[in-house]
């Protein structure tokens, strides 16, 4: 039973290979080899939070999936976002979203305010428009 940190490729494949057998048979905590299968889980994870980070979904995403998930239609968010063509404008990007809604939709829905915060890649894209728009005239 060799610990040593993850640094590569190499050295995740290898630690995932330690611990391979131990999800079959799973070792009794606090034993060396409990001890041990913990250690490298939590090395295994340290490396993939590293390694393959997870971005955050967009907003308008965020709140679809949820909506899908919840059976939800548009018209079920007026509480939180507004009157319907306002609930419109920000499924389709062209409304930011405000804190207020941040903060419904998040105690509402169960969304991650740090996900609603984030400028959603529709609104960026409108806004882009907008000013090769506004260059024109």
């Amino acid at each position: 039973m060799n610990i040593k940190p993850i640094h590569n490729e190499a050295d995740y494949k290898a630690a995932l290979k330690a611990v391979v057998p131990y999800f079959e048979n799973e070792p009794e905590p606090g034993s060396a080899e409990g001890d041990f299968f913990e250690i490298m889980l939590a090395l295994i994870d340290a490396y993939e939070a590293k390694a393959f980070p997870v971005d955050l979904p967009d907003p308008i995403e965020a709140i679809n999936f949820r909506m899908e998930q919840l059976g939800m239609v548009p018209r079920d968010l007026q509480p939180m976002i507004g009157q319907i063509n306002r609930v419109y404008e920000v499924l389709n990007g062209k409304r930011s979203l405000t804190i207020g809604m941040i903060r419904k939709l998040n105690s509402s829905l169960g969304i991650p305010a740090e996900c609603l915060i984030r400028p959603s890649r529709a609104s960026a894209v409108n806004r882009k428009a907008d000013i090769v728009n506004m260059r024109r005239v």
